[in-house]
Protein backbone atom coordinates (compact mmCIF):
# COMPACT_ATOMS: atom_id res chain seq x y z
CA UNK A 1 0.00 0.00 0.00
CA UNK A 2 1.25 3.52 -1.16
CA UNK A 3 1.20 6.22 2.08
CA UNK A 4 2.09 9.87 0.98
CA UNK A 5 3.77 11.77 3.44
CA UNK A 6 1.82 14.49 4.04
CA UNK A 7 -1.60 16.19 2.41
CA UNK A 8 -0.70 18.25 -0.75
CA UNK A 9 -3.02 20.07 -3.07
CA UNK A 10 -3.00 17.71 -6.42
CA UNK A 11 -1.91 20.65 -8.49
CA UNK A 12 1.22 20.41 -6.66
CA UNK A 13 1.88 16.73 -7.01
CA UNK A 14 2.61 16.14 -10.64
CA UNK A 15 5.81 18.60 -9.89
CA UNK A 16 7.01 16.53 -6.80
CA UNK A 17 9.41 13.55 -7.56
CA UNK A 18 9.04 10.08 -6.32
CA UNK A 19 11.07 8.81 -3.82
CA UNK A 20 10.83 5.14 -2.08
CA UNK A 21 11.98 5.34 1.60
CA UNK A 22 12.11 1.49 3.08
CA UNK A 23 12.58 1.95 7.07
CA UNK A 24 11.76 -0.74 9.45
CA UNK A 25 11.82 1.75 12.46
CA UNK A 26 8.17 3.73 12.25
CA UNK A 27 8.97 6.71 13.94
CA UNK A 28 12.16 7.65 11.84
CA UNK A 29 9.79 6.02 8.45
CA UNK A 30 7.62 8.83 9.64
CA UNK A 31 10.75 11.32 10.31
CA UNK A 32 11.42 10.87 7.09
CA UNK A 33 8.56 11.53 5.42
CA UNK A 34 8.03 14.51 6.81
CA UNK A 35 11.69 15.99 6.48
CA UNK A 36 11.51 14.92 3.19
CA UNK A 37 8.29 16.97 1.91
CA UNK A 38 9.57 18.45 -1.26
CA UNK A 39 9.18 14.84 -2.78
CA UNK A 40 6.24 12.29 -3.30
CA UNK A 41 7.73 10.27 -0.87
CA UNK A 42 6.51 6.36 -1.41
CA UNK A 43 6.80 4.69 2.08
CA UNK A 44 7.85 0.79 3.01
CA UNK A 45 8.45 -0.74 6.07
CA UNK A 46 9.70 -4.52 5.11
CA UNK A 47 10.78 -6.50 2.17
CA UNK A 48 7.75 -7.33 0.80
CA UNK A 49 6.20 -3.54 1.03
CA UNK A 50 10.01 -2.31 -0.70
CA UNK A 51 10.01 -5.02 -3.88
CA UNK A 52 6.17 -3.85 -4.95
CA UNK A 53 6.47 -0.48 -4.73
CA UNK A 54 9.70 -0.69 -6.82
CA UNK A 55 7.37 -3.26 -9.06
CA UNK A 56 4.72 -0.19 -9.85
CA UNK A 57 6.51 3.00 -9.25
CA UNK A 58 10.28 1.98 -10.61
CA UNK A 59 11.13 5.31 -8.38
CA UNK A 60 14.69 6.88 -9.73
CA UNK A 61 15.65 7.00 -6.10
CA UNK A 62 15.36 5.47 -3.00
CA UNK A 63 16.40 5.32 0.34
CA UNK A 64 17.26 1.77 1.98
CA UNK A 65 18.02 0.55 5.50
CA UNK A 66 20.18 -2.51 5.58
CA UNK A 67 18.32 -3.63 9.04
CA UNK A 68 14.98 -4.95 8.13
CA UNK A 69 12.88 -7.32 9.58
CA UNK A 70 12.83 -10.56 10.63
CA UNK A 71 16.46 -9.80 11.22
CA UNK A 72 16.62 -5.89 11.74
CA UNK A 73 20.49 -6.42 13.24
CA UNK A 74 21.44 -8.27 10.39
CA UNK A 75 21.99 -6.51 6.92
CA UNK A 76 20.71 -10.16 4.62
CA UNK A 77 17.64 -9.04 4.24
CA UNK A 78 17.98 -5.25 3.27
CA UNK A 79 21.63 -6.34 1.01
CA UNK A 80 18.69 -9.04 -0.46
CA UNK A 81 16.34 -6.05 -1.23
CA UNK A 82 18.40 -4.40 -3.07
CA UNK A 83 20.06 -7.14 -5.43
CA UNK A 84 16.02 -7.61 -6.20
CA UNK A 85 15.77 -3.50 -7.00
CA UNK A 86 18.95 -3.78 -9.08
CA UNK A 87 17.19 -6.24 -10.86
CA UNK A 88 13.54 -5.26 -11.42
CA UNK A 89 14.55 -1.44 -11.86
CA UNK A 90 18.50 -1.29 -12.71
CA UNK A 91 18.14 2.83 -12.88
CA UNK A 92 17.15 3.13 -9.50
CA UNK A 93 19.80 4.80 -7.25
CA UNK A 94 19.80 3.30 -4.11
CA UNK A 95 20.80 5.21 -0.76
CA UNK A 96 22.04 2.83 1.69
CA UNK A 97 21.02 3.93 5.28
CA UNK A 98 23.65 1.83 7.96
CA UNK A 99 24.77 2.15 11.46
CA UNK A 100 28.16 4.09 12.61
CA UNK A 101 29.98 0.91 12.68
CA UNK A 102 28.49 -1.07 9.78
CA UNK A 103 30.75 0.60 6.86
CA UNK A 104 31.83 -2.78 5.45
CA UNK A 105 28.30 -4.08 4.88
CA UNK A 106 27.90 -0.97 3.30
CA UNK A 107 30.68 -1.29 1.38
CA UNK A 108 29.55 -4.46 -0.24
CA UNK A 109 26.54 -2.48 -1.01
CA UNK A 110 28.14 -0.69 -3.26
CA UNK A 111 29.53 -3.59 -4.88
CA UNK A 112 25.59 -5.01 -5.46
CA UNK A 113 25.19 -1.80 -7.51
CA UNK A 114 24.11 0.87 -4.75
CA UNK A 115 24.39 4.66 -5.82
CA UNK A 116 25.99 5.31 -2.48
CA UNK A 117 25.66 4.94 1.60
CA UNK A 118 25.18 7.30 4.97
CA UNK A 119 25.72 6.22 8.10
CA UNK A 120 23.02 7.06 10.80
CA UNK A 121 21.71 9.58 12.49
CA UNK A 122 21.93 11.38 8.66
CA UNK A 123 22.24 14.93 8.91
CA UNK A 124 18.81 16.53 6.58
CA UNK A 125 21.30 18.45 4.49
CA UNK A 126 23.42 15.86 3.84
CA UNK A 127 20.46 13.39 2.80
CA UNK A 128 19.54 15.82 0.81
CA UNK A 129 22.48 17.10 -1.01
CA UNK A 130 23.17 13.49 -1.58
CA UNK A 131 19.57 12.44 -3.28
CA UNK A 132 19.60 15.84 -4.98
CA UNK A 133 22.78 14.54 -6.81
CA UNK A 134 21.54 10.98 -7.24
CA UNK A 135 18.08 12.73 -8.96
CA UNK A 136 20.41 14.36 -11.19
CA UNK A 137 22.65 11.41 -12.47
CA UNK A 138 19.23 9.92 -13.16
CA UNK A 139 17.95 12.37 -15.27
CA UNK A 140 21.20 12.65 -17.00
CA UNK A 141 21.15 8.98 -17.69
CA UNK A 142 17.67 8.70 -18.92
CA UNK A 143 18.29 12.17 -21.78
CA UNK A 144 21.15 9.93 -22.84
CA UNK A 145 19.05 6.88 -23.33
CA UNK A 146 16.65 9.39 -24.86
CA UNK A 147 19.21 10.57 -26.85
CA UNK A 148 20.36 7.55 -27.94
CA UNK A 149 17.05 6.50 -28.77
CA UNK A 150 16.04 9.17 -30.98
CA UNK A 151 19.31 9.14 -33.03
CA UNK A 152 18.37 5.51 -33.90
CA UNK A 153 14.95 6.04 -34.85
CA UNK A 154 16.08 8.89 -37.23
CA UNK A 155 18.11 6.00 -38.79
CA UNK A 156 15.31 5.34 -41.08
CA UNK A 157 12.37 8.43 -40.09
CA UNK A 158 10.14 7.48 -43.73
CA UNK A 159 9.93 4.02 -41.33
CA UNK A 160 7.34 2.67 -39.24
CA UNK A 161 7.64 0.00 -37.83
CA UNK A 162 7.97 -1.08 -33.71
CA UNK A 163 9.80 -4.21 -35.00
CA UNK A 164 13.26 -5.17 -33.54
CA UNK A 165 14.30 -6.32 -37.25
CA UNK A 166 13.07 -4.04 -39.00
CA UNK A 167 14.71 -1.24 -36.45
CA UNK A 168 18.52 -2.91 -36.96
CA UNK A 169 17.51 -3.01 -40.86
CA UNK A 170 17.09 1.05 -40.29
CA UNK A 171 20.19 1.32 -38.42
CA UNK A 172 21.96 -0.71 -40.99
CA UNK A 173 20.51 0.96 -44.10
CA UNK A 174 22.17 4.42 -42.29
CA UNK A 175 25.67 2.85 -41.76
CA UNK A 176 25.41 1.24 -45.63
CA UNK A 177 24.06 4.99 -46.65
CA UNK A 178 27.41 6.48 -45.97
CA UNK A 179 29.81 4.00 -47.98
CA UNK A 180 29.67 4.45 -51.95
CA UNK A 181 29.04 0.93 -52.61
CA UNK A 182 26.41 -0.82 -54.89
CA UNK A 183 23.36 -2.39 -52.73
CA UNK A 184 20.53 -4.78 -53.54
CA UNK A 185 17.89 -4.84 -51.42
CA UNK A 186 15.68 -8.27 -51.33
CA UNK A 187 12.44 -8.48 -50.41
CA UNK A 188 8.85 -9.55 -51.47
CA UNK A 189 6.72 -7.20 -53.44
CA UNK A 190 5.34 -4.83 -51.39
CA UNK A 191 8.00 -4.39 -48.61
CA UNK A 192 9.12 -0.86 -49.91
CA UNK A 193 12.40 -1.68 -51.30
CA UNK A 194 11.70 1.64 -52.66
CA UNK A 195 11.82 3.28 -49.45
CA UNK A 196 15.18 1.38 -48.68
CA UNK A 197 16.61 2.61 -51.75
CA UNK A 198 16.05 6.43 -51.28
CA UNK A 199 16.84 7.15 -48.13
CA UNK A 200 20.32 5.42 -48.97
CA UNK A 201 20.20 8.30 -51.20
CA UNK A 202 19.03 10.92 -48.73
CA UNK A 203 21.59 9.47 -45.92
CA UNK A 204 24.73 9.46 -48.69
CA UNK A 205 27.32 12.38 -49.59
CA UNK A 206 24.96 12.41 -53.31
CA UNK A 207 21.84 13.16 -52.14
CA UNK A 208 21.83 16.71 -52.83
CA UNK A 209 22.22 15.16 -56.96
CA UNK A 210 19.67 12.98 -58.53
CA UNK A 211 17.62 9.75 -57.66
CA UNK A 212 16.96 7.99 -60.92
CA UNK A 213 14.36 4.84 -60.77
CA UNK A 214 13.93 2.75 -63.54
CA UNK A 215 11.55 -0.72 -63.36
CA UNK A 216 13.40 -3.27 -65.97
CA UNK A 217 10.28 -5.19 -65.57
CA UNK A 218 7.91 -2.48 -66.86
CA UNK A 219 10.27 -1.63 -70.08
CA UNK A 220 10.40 -3.84 -72.84
CA UNK A 221 13.12 -5.49 -74.08
CA UNK A 222 13.74 -3.51 -77.17
CA UNK A 223 13.46 -0.20 -75.20
CA UNK A 224 14.94 -0.81 -72.44
CA UNK A 225 18.71 -0.52 -73.83
CA UNK A 226 17.94 2.75 -74.89
CA UNK A 227 16.38 4.03 -71.84
CA UNK A 228 19.21 2.91 -69.63
CA UNK A 229 22.23 3.90 -72.06
CA UNK A 230 20.78 6.89 -74.16
CA UNK A 231 20.73 7.26 -78.15
CA UNK A 232 22.10 9.60 -80.75
CA UNK A 233 19.69 11.05 -83.32
CA UNK A 234 19.42 8.62 -86.35
CA UNK A 235 20.59 5.62 -83.81
CA UNK A 236 16.94 4.06 -85.15
CA UNK A 237 13.83 4.99 -86.33
CA UNK A 238 12.18 8.04 -84.62
CA UNK A 239 15.11 8.96 -82.90
CA UNK A 240 15.09 12.29 -84.47
CA UNK A 241 17.16 14.14 -81.24
CA UNK A 242 19.98 12.67 -79.07
CA UNK A 243 19.04 11.40 -75.63
CA UNK A 244 20.90 10.86 -72.51
CA UNK A 245 19.54 7.54 -70.84
CA UNK A 246 18.86 6.97 -67.44
CA UNK A 247 22.52 6.17 -66.52
CA UNK A 248 23.74 9.27 -67.80
CA UNK A 249 20.93 11.55 -66.17
CA UNK A 250 22.10 9.96 -62.83
CA UNK A 251 25.60 11.30 -63.26
CA UNK A 252 26.64 12.51 -59.48
CA UNK A 253 23.64 10.87 -57.83
CA UNK A 254 22.11 7.38 -57.58
CA UNK A 255 20.88 4.67 -59.88
CA UNK A 256 18.06 3.01 -59.10
CA UNK A 257 17.29 -0.01 -60.63
CA UNK A 258 14.56 -1.83 -59.35
CA UNK A 259 13.41 -5.60 -60.27
CA UNK A 260 17.15 -6.17 -61.41
CA UNK A 261 16.15 -9.87 -61.43
CA UNK A 262 14.09 -9.07 -64.72
CA UNK A 263 17.05 -7.78 -66.86
CA UNK A 264 17.50 -8.86 -69.81
CA UNK A 265 20.38 -11.10 -70.23
CA UNK A 266 21.30 -9.28 -73.28
CA UNK A 267 21.57 -6.28 -71.26
CA UNK A 268 23.73 -7.94 -68.95
CA UNK A 269 26.96 -8.47 -70.11
CA UNK A 270 26.56 -4.34 -71.67
CA UNK A 271 25.28 -3.42 -67.65
CA UNK A 272 28.60 -5.21 -66.27
CA UNK A 273 30.72 -3.65 -68.82
CA UNK A 274 29.34 -0.08 -67.26
CA UNK A 275 29.78 -1.27 -63.52
CA UNK A 276 33.40 -1.93 -64.24
CA UNK A 277 34.55 0.57 -66.35
CA UNK A 278 32.23 3.43 -65.22
CA UNK A 279 31.60 4.51 -68.81
CA UNK A 280 28.53 4.31 -71.14
CA UNK A 281 28.69 4.68 -74.98
CA UNK A 282 24.72 6.00 -76.29
CA UNK A 283 22.91 3.92 -78.55
CA UNK A 284 24.27 4.91 -82.33
CA UNK A 285 27.53 6.75 -80.72
CA UNK A 286 30.94 5.98 -80.46
CA UNK A 287 32.03 8.49 -77.70
CA UNK A 288 32.20 6.89 -74.18
CA UNK A 289 30.60 8.88 -71.69
CA UNK A 290 32.34 8.58 -68.50
CA UNK A 291 29.69 8.15 -65.50
CA UNK A 292 29.74 8.57 -61.74
CA UNK A 293 26.69 7.17 -60.04
CA UNK A 294 25.99 4.89 -57.54
CA UNK A 295 23.94 2.03 -58.11
CA UNK A 296 21.11 0.71 -55.95
CA UNK A 297 19.16 -2.62 -57.12
CA UNK A 298 16.31 -4.65 -55.53
CA UNK A 299 14.97 -7.67 -56.83
CA UNK A 300 11.40 -9.83 -55.27
CA UNK A 301 13.18 -12.86 -57.00
CA UNK A 302 16.03 -14.77 -55.25
CA UNK A 303 19.37 -13.80 -57.07
CA UNK A 304 20.99 -17.23 -56.12
CA UNK A 305 18.59 -19.31 -57.74
CA UNK A 306 18.23 -17.37 -60.61
CA UNK A 307 22.44 -17.73 -61.21
CA UNK A 308 21.97 -21.25 -60.56
CA UNK A 309 19.04 -21.19 -63.37
CA UNK A 310 21.20 -19.42 -66.12
CA UNK A 311 18.57 -16.07 -65.29
CA UNK A 312 21.62 -13.81 -63.97
CA UNK A 313 25.26 -13.24 -64.51
CA UNK A 314 27.03 -14.33 -61.41
CA UNK A 315 29.97 -11.80 -62.12
CA UNK A 316 27.02 -9.49 -62.26
CA UNK A 317 25.36 -10.30 -59.06
CA UNK A 318 29.01 -9.86 -57.11
CA UNK A 319 29.30 -6.22 -58.49
CA UNK A 320 25.59 -5.42 -58.05
CA UNK A 321 25.45 -6.92 -54.86
CA UNK A 322 28.82 -5.55 -52.27
CA UNK A 323 26.02 -4.77 -49.61
CA UNK A 324 22.88 -7.14 -49.36
CA UNK A 325 20.01 -5.91 -47.56
CA UNK A 326 16.91 -8.19 -46.65
CA UNK A 327 13.65 -6.78 -46.08
CA UNK A 328 11.17 -8.87 -43.81
CA UNK A 329 7.99 -9.10 -45.30
CA UNK A 330 5.09 -7.39 -43.49
CA UNK A 331 3.86 -10.96 -41.83
CA UNK A 332 6.91 -11.31 -39.95
CA UNK A 333 6.94 -8.02 -38.68
CA UNK A 334 5.23 -8.52 -35.04
CA UNK A 335 3.03 -5.67 -34.47
CA UNK A 336 3.32 -3.91 -37.04
CA UNK A 337 0.40 -4.28 -39.68
CA UNK A 338 -1.92 -3.18 -36.76
CA UNK A 339 0.51 -0.36 -36.16
CA UNK A 340 1.34 0.52 -40.07
CA UNK A 341 -2.62 0.58 -40.25
CA UNK A 342 -3.40 3.18 -37.61
CA UNK A 343 -1.09 5.43 -39.33
CA UNK A 344 -2.32 4.33 -42.95
CA UNK A 345 -5.91 5.81 -41.07
CA UNK A 346 -5.08 9.11 -40.01
CA UNK A 347 -2.78 9.77 -43.23
CA UNK A 348 -5.89 9.03 -45.43
CA UNK A 349 -8.57 10.36 -43.02
CA UNK A 350 -6.79 13.73 -42.88
CA UNK A 351 -5.99 13.48 -46.67
CA UNK A 352 -10.03 13.00 -47.40
CA UNK A 353 -11.13 15.57 -44.72
CA UNK A 354 -13.15 12.37 -42.78
CA UNK A 355 -12.18 13.74 -39.49
CA UNK A 356 -10.93 11.82 -36.37
CA UNK A 357 -11.14 7.44 -37.79
CA UNK A 358 -10.30 4.86 -35.93
CA UNK A 359 -10.19 1.12 -36.41
CA UNK A 360 -12.83 -1.00 -34.72
CA UNK A 361 -11.44 -4.22 -32.17
CA UNK A 362 -13.07 -6.26 -35.20
CA UNK A 363 -10.70 -4.93 -37.90
CA UNK A 364 -7.69 -4.93 -35.83
CA UNK A 365 -7.65 -8.72 -35.36
CA UNK A 366 -8.47 -8.74 -39.11
CA UNK A 367 -5.41 -7.23 -39.71
CA UNK A 368 -3.42 -9.15 -37.32
CA UNK A 369 -4.48 -12.44 -38.69
CA UNK A 370 -4.58 -11.58 -42.69
CA UNK A 371 -1.31 -12.85 -44.19
CA UNK A 372 -0.78 -9.94 -46.33
CA UNK A 373 0.78 -11.03 -49.44
CA UNK A 374 1.02 -7.87 -51.16
CA UNK A 375 3.05 -6.63 -47.96
CA UNK A 376 2.30 -2.63 -46.85
CA UNK A 377 1.45 -1.98 -50.60
CA UNK A 378 -1.75 -4.24 -49.70
CA UNK A 379 -2.15 -3.15 -46.48
CA UNK A 380 -1.94 0.41 -47.74
CA UNK A 381 -4.56 -0.04 -50.53
CA UNK A 382 -7.36 -1.81 -47.98
CA UNK A 383 -7.14 1.10 -45.73
CA UNK A 384 -7.22 3.88 -48.25
CA UNK A 385 -10.34 2.45 -49.56
CA UNK A 386 -11.82 1.75 -46.02
CA UNK A 387 -11.42 5.55 -45.03
CA UNK A 388 -13.19 5.99 -48.50
CA UNK A 389 -16.28 3.51 -47.90
CA UNK A 390 -16.42 3.13 -44.04
CA UNK A 391 -20.07 5.06 -43.59
CA UNK A 392 -19.12 5.77 -39.77
CA UNK A 393 -15.74 6.96 -38.25
CA UNK A 394 -15.05 3.63 -36.87
CA UNK A 395 -13.67 1.58 -38.99
CA UNK A 396 -15.12 -2.72 -39.59
CA UNK A 397 -13.09 -5.54 -40.78
CA UNK A 398 -16.11 -5.46 -43.81
CA UNK A 399 -14.53 -1.85 -44.99
CA UNK A 400 -11.34 -3.22 -45.15
CA UNK A 401 -12.87 -6.36 -46.82
CA UNK A 402 -10.89 -8.77 -44.63
CA UNK A 403 -13.04 -12.17 -43.51
CA UNK A 404 -13.44 -12.09 -39.73
CA UNK A 405 -13.69 -15.63 -39.56
CA UNK A 406 -10.12 -16.12 -40.71
CA UNK A 407 -8.95 -17.03 -36.89
CA UNK A 408 -6.93 -15.57 -34.01
CA UNK A 409 -4.21 -13.06 -34.58
CA UNK A 410 -1.22 -15.79 -34.53
CA UNK A 411 0.04 -16.91 -31.10
CA UNK A 412 3.63 -16.70 -29.76
CA UNK A 413 5.52 -19.35 -30.69
CA UNK A 414 6.13 -21.05 -26.99
CA UNK A 415 9.19 -23.13 -28.10
CA UNK A 416 11.06 -19.50 -27.80
CA UNK A 417 13.03 -18.64 -24.68
CA UNK A 418 10.75 -16.84 -22.15
CA UNK A 419 12.46 -13.36 -23.39
CA UNK A 420 11.53 -13.78 -27.08
CA UNK A 421 7.89 -14.64 -26.32
CA UNK A 422 7.63 -11.15 -23.52
CA UNK A 423 9.58 -9.39 -26.74
CA UNK A 424 6.54 -10.89 -29.49
CA UNK A 425 3.81 -9.92 -27.12
CA UNK A 426 4.91 -6.73 -25.94
CA UNK A 427 5.41 -5.25 -30.00
CA UNK A 428 2.17 -6.94 -30.82
CA UNK A 429 0.41 -5.01 -27.65
CA UNK A 430 2.05 -2.00 -28.92
CA UNK A 431 0.97 -2.29 -32.72
CA UNK A 432 -2.44 -2.86 -31.46
CA UNK A 433 -2.57 -0.20 -28.73
CA UNK A 434 -1.18 2.42 -31.71
CA UNK A 435 2.31 2.88 -29.77
CA UNK A 436 0.35 4.39 -26.83
CA UNK A 437 2.28 3.03 -23.43
CA UNK A 438 -0.86 3.10 -21.45
CA UNK A 439 -3.60 1.00 -23.38
CA UNK A 440 -0.74 -1.52 -24.47
CA UNK A 441 0.07 -1.87 -20.73
CA UNK A 442 -3.82 -2.57 -19.99
CA UNK A 443 -3.63 -5.24 -23.15
CA UNK A 444 -0.45 -7.30 -21.25
CA UNK A 445 -2.24 -7.03 -17.79
CA UNK A 446 0.78 -4.87 -16.62
CA UNK A 447 1.36 -1.78 -14.89
CA UNK A 448 3.02 1.00 -17.12
CA UNK A 449 6.81 1.10 -15.03
CA UNK A 450 6.74 -3.02 -15.67
CA UNK A 451 6.10 -2.52 -19.13
CA UNK A 452 8.58 0.50 -19.69
CA UNK A 453 11.00 -2.12 -18.00
CA UNK A 454 10.32 -5.30 -20.52
CA UNK A 455 10.49 -2.82 -22.87
CA UNK A 456 14.17 -1.29 -22.17
CA UNK A 457 15.07 -5.29 -21.12
CA UNK A 458 14.27 -5.86 -24.91
CA UNK A 459 15.43 -3.13 -26.59
CA UNK A 460 11.96 -1.87 -27.90
CA UNK A 461 10.68 1.67 -28.21
CA UNK A 462 7.21 3.08 -28.81
CA UNK A 463 7.18 3.84 -32.24
CA UNK A 464 3.12 4.84 -32.58
CA UNK A 465 4.06 8.07 -30.81
CA UNK A 466 6.00 9.65 -33.41
CA UNK A 467 4.22 8.09 -36.69
CA UNK A 468 2.31 11.03 -37.57
CA UNK A 469 5.34 12.98 -39.11
CA UNK A 470 6.86 9.84 -40.99
CA UNK A 471 5.97 7.86 -44.29
CA UNK A 472 5.50 4.37 -44.29
CA UNK A 473 7.35 1.78 -46.27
Amino acid sequence: MIHSARSVPPEKMEKRRPLLIVEDDPALLKQLGWSLSDYECLLASDREQAVAQVRRHAPAVMTLDLGLPPNPDRPDVGLAVLREVIALAPDTKVVVMTGQNDRANALKAIALGAYDFLAKPVEPDVLTLTLERAYRLYELQQENRRLAAAQSASALSHVVTGDPEMLRLARTTEKVAAADVSVMLLGESGTGKELFARALHERSARKRERFVAINCAAIPETLLESELFGYERGAFTGATKQTPGKIELAHKGTLFLDEIGDLPLALQPKLLRFLQERSIERLGGRDSIAVDVRVVCATHRDPKAQIADGQLREDLYYRLAEIVLSIPALRSRAGDPALLAHFFVRKFAAAGKRGSMSLGPDAIAAIEAHGWPGNVRELESAVKRAVIMADRNQIQAADLGLDTSSGDVAALNLQTIRERAERDAVVRALGRANGNITKAAELLGVSRPTLYDLMARSGLRSAGSDAQAQEAP
